[in-house]
């Protein structure tokens, strides 16, 4: 069929999206035969009807490019359009031949932009839902508003609220054109919450082997709601419950039943508010396993692999067991470890089921082992203020050497202990090169703020004590005079530079200055030390000069090597430190077993310490053990001179004793990131020549907060919560002590811009003057909670609460007191 046109012709019509898209023909008189198109040449191609958009991008995408050749009519023109169609930005597309001369056809695309967003706004929100929403929309005003936004508004509002137990939520989105700007609407969120709905119960059905309590236990965010569940969770999210049903068969596969699945669950409504959960079970039968062999295997014998791999004829099939002797136990025991702690990167062991008679399972463990892997290169990506050098030391995979599972272990570990990176954020990449059989490792660190600005308080001998110290944890000495050097602290070098100031106004001062080089010659890490300081504590306002002067006055310094071991095992690191301390006492009375004159305290204190912990904000395993032995020179048992009759100053001159003590603590993870944690304290303060006794010098004061570093006569203060400051000791302080602690630990944020943690604690811990007076069993018993926030602006900040439940020292009438609070704060930048 011939059609004449005259002026415009029609020559075809799409509709899409609703929406008309007309493609129209202008200009001259054409017959255009639809059975027969005709070939032209795109001799220009403008677009029309846009404000916001780039015609040129346009254009590309309509694919109408000046000089193609297209036919018309013909699939060039809709498929343009389709195109268009696709960017979601239009109303309505046109498609007009302008004029057709010498074969070549000149177009014009003619576009209806979508409105765009001016302002949204919400209905039926609280500020801090309407400020998360916000966050979680990422739209912006000036965005294109089409269906997928709306649609995409809409899904995640309700999923919003669906996620905080409001599961008949209804989300509208009103749209009203902009008064103020033209192609513009405003957008209406309107939110009906309705009624926050709650689990009331959860009922299994066809379970016979495994209770309701158990299978309840296993699905760790689907809850009935109870009464003494403060702090779980009882809301009903639809993700969280298809994971937990996961869990409950992963608690059936674990005892044996493998063939266990839900045939069918339901949730109906009781309520507008609580919802009751239904799931049908079926069990299946037990299944042990049997026969076990192994294939492929040569580096290692199958009684070697049976014994890593634990499992024995006729114990209960667990598949998340069996799994986890094969691949990557935590412990390090397992299959993988064993090959890949030895070279073999390119190690893969397949368990197969091999036959499956009744209730028993053999199996077959299919070994490929590979050749042994050399490391080829190591690098480290995300350190911007930390030298390449420093993170290199701590990295225990060399190039040349065999590939390690466990050297990589213990680099993570080693680098979170340096405490300048995020250890949540600490990885590791291996690029395998089974060509030339080597590996690549890349660790991946993120800086986090290490350096500490101390503002510290606290109550210590009848005085209130105010701290201002700083540290600076990845300091850098040679920077300190280097151009450039300063951004805003030299750094990077990971030195320790401490200073620290203590003080009460008069009556307290104490100054110190600590410098720490961990790799001494920078190989291998033998660390210096080197610490001075000075102390004053005035009972009044005279000076030492008068008579009648009260006070303590210390100054002293140190100086210490510390090198890392490599027997027992290369956890193990022994610090030697020389010390000297010089004392003037004045009218001390008898709140000191020293009233007056001057001391001099020469020691030598030997530390013996293994510490495997996996990080030092968050413990969740390993340990921390520390044995020490600091020594005075036994001077009067080298003098032989008679000392049953000597003065203060004669017996104090050269003050003499031997310390020991000893820490433990042990971390382990209970579940999920709940944290027990087990501690236990002794000290000995030990003396050489009975006629000068026990040093006044060096003693335990034991009870309250433990403020650190109150430095007065040596004495170390121990905390124990519940109790007052120094309440569990003589005034003149104790020459032993003991303590054990028990503490759990659950993280409420593992962020490192805001670590907190609530812990529960048990302790118990007493004190005496004399040795034979001292019994293990016998403690100052306390319960409590706290909470611990670390913040890089104000560092860690503590807050216990503790309930003695014995006298304090001396007090035999009171037994035990309503409660202690304790708190502690520090400052990061």
């Amino acid at each position: 069929m011939l059609l004449r046109i005259k002026h415009i012709c029609i020559f075809l019509l799409l509709l899409a999206n609703s929406a008309q898209a007309q493609i129209q023909l202008g200009g001259e008189e054409l017959n255009l035969d639809y059975s027969a198109p005709k070939e032209y040449e795109i001799g220009g191609v403008t677009v029309s009807g846009t404000r916001y958009l780039d015609e040129n991008v346009l254009i590309n995408i309509s694919g109408l490019s000046i000089g193609r050749t297209i036919d018309i009519p013909g699939e060039a023109i809709t498929d343009a359009i389709q195109n268009l169609w696709k960017q979601g930005l239009f109303s309505d597309i046109k498609v007009q031949c302008k004029r057709i001369k010498d074969n070549k056809v000149f177009l014009d695309i003619e576009l209806q932009e979508r409105p765009r967003l001016n302002v949204f706004s919400f209905s039926g929100a609280r500020k801090s839902e309407v400020d998360k929403l916000r966050e979680d929309y990422k739209i912006q005003t000036g965005n294109v508003v089409t269906q997928n936004m709306l649609t995409l508004l809409k899904n995640k509002t309700e999923a919003y609220y669906h996620e905080k137990g409001f599961l008949n939520a209804m989300v509208n989105i009103n749209e009203v054109v902009s008064a103020n700007r033209a192609n513009h609407v405003d957008l209406t969120i309107a939110i009906e919450k309705g009624e926050r709905v709650k689990i009331k119960n959860i009922n299994f059905i066809g379970n016979e082997n495994l209770s309701d309590a158990k299978l309840k236990r296993a699905m760790k965010e689907t809850k009935e709601k109870k009464w003494w569940r403060i702090f779980g969770s009882s809301k009903f999210i639809p993700e969280k419950y298809t994971e937990d049903k996961v869990k409950v068969i992963e608690k059936y596969t674990d005892k044996g039943f493998r063939d266990a699945n839900i045939l069918s669950d339901s949730t109906f409504k009781i309520n507008t508010s609580s919802i009751a959960l239904d799931i049908k079970l079926e069990e299946g039968r037990k299944y042990y396993f049997r026969n076990i062999t192994w294939v492929g295997n040569t580096k290692h014998t199958a009684a070697e692999l049976n014994q890593i791999l634990g499992v024995k004829k006729g114990d209960v099939y667990n598949q998340a067991a069996l799994d986890q002797h094969l691949f990557m136990n935590q412990t390090g025991r397992d299959v993988s470890s064993l090959y890949m702690d030895d070279g073999y990167l390119f190690f893969n062991v397949t368990p197969v089921e091999i036959a499956v008679e009744n209730d028993s399972i053999d199996f077959e463990m299919r070994i490929y082992e590979g050749k042994q892997a050399t490391v080829n290169k190591v690098t480290v990506m995300g350190n911007t203020k930390t030298n390449d050098r420093v993170i290199m030391r701590e990295i225990r995979t060399k190039p040349g050497q065999l590939f390690s599972r466990n050297d990589i272990v213990r680099t993570t570990r080693e680098l979170a202990q340096l405490g300048y990176f995020d250890p949540e954020k600490i990885g590791v990449n291996p690029k395998p090169n089974p060509a030339d059989g080597t590996v690549d490792i890349e660790y991946t660190v993120e800086e986090k703020p290490s350096d500490q600005l101390e503002l510290q308080g606290g109550y210590g001998a009848n005085q209130l004590v105010g701290s201002l110290g700083v540290t600076l944890n990845n300091f850098s000495a040679r920077n300190m005079f280097k151009k450039g050097g300063w951004r805003p602290l030299p750094s990077g070098d990971g030195q320790r530079m401490s200073a620290r100031v203590q003080t009460n106004g008069v009556f307290y001062q104490m100054y110190s200055l600590s410098f720490t080089e961990p790799y001494l010659g920078g190989k291998k890490p033998n660390s210096f030390s080197v610490n001075i300081f000075h102390s004053a504590f005035n009972r009044d306002r005279l000076g030492k000069e008068n008579p009648l002067h009260s006070g303590l006055q210390t100054t002293g310094a140190s100086i210490g090597l510390g090198k890392r071991l490599k027997w027992p095992d290369d956890y193990f690191t022994y610090y030697g430190e020389l010390n000297y301390q010089y004392y003037e006492v004045y009218n001390q009375g008898q709140s000191f077993a020293f009233n007056n004159g001057f001391a001099n305290n020469f020691n030598i204190s030997q530390t013996l310490s293994r510490k495997s912990i996996d990080q030092p904000i968050y413990p969740r395993k390993g340990s921390d053990v520390n044995l020490s032995l600091q020594v005075t020179p036994p001077y009067s048992l080298i003098s032989g001179k008679d000392f049953s009759g000597a003065t203060e100053r004669e017996r104090y001159k050269f003050i003499e004793y031997h310390k020991w003590k000893f820490t433990s603590n042990f971390f382990a993870t209970v579940v999920g990131d709940l944290v027990f944690n087990a501690s236990v304290n002794y000290g000995f303060l030990g003396l050489y020549n009975r006629d000068i006794g026990p040093s006044p010098f060096e003693r335990f004061y034991l009870g309250g907060d433990g403020l650190s570093n109150f430095t007065l006569d040596g004495r170390e203060i121990i905390r124990l919560r519940g109790y007052s400051n120094f309440s569990l000791s003589p005034s003149t302080g104790g020459t032993i002590f003991d303590k054990y602690t028990v503490e759990l630990r659950y993280p409420l944020s593992l962020n490192p811009s805001a670590t907190i943690y609530l812990l529960t604690f048990a302790e118990g811990g007493n004190s005496w003057v004399k040795f034979r007076d001292f019994n293990p069993f016998d403690v100052k018993r306390s319960v409590g909670a706290g909470v611990r926030i670390f913040l890089p602006i104000f560092g860690m900040l503590g807050l216990d609460y503790g309930i003695g439940f014995d006298p304090e020292y001396g007090n035999i009438k009171r037994q035990g007191n309503t409660g202690q609070f304790h708190f502690m704060i520090g400052q990061q930048f």
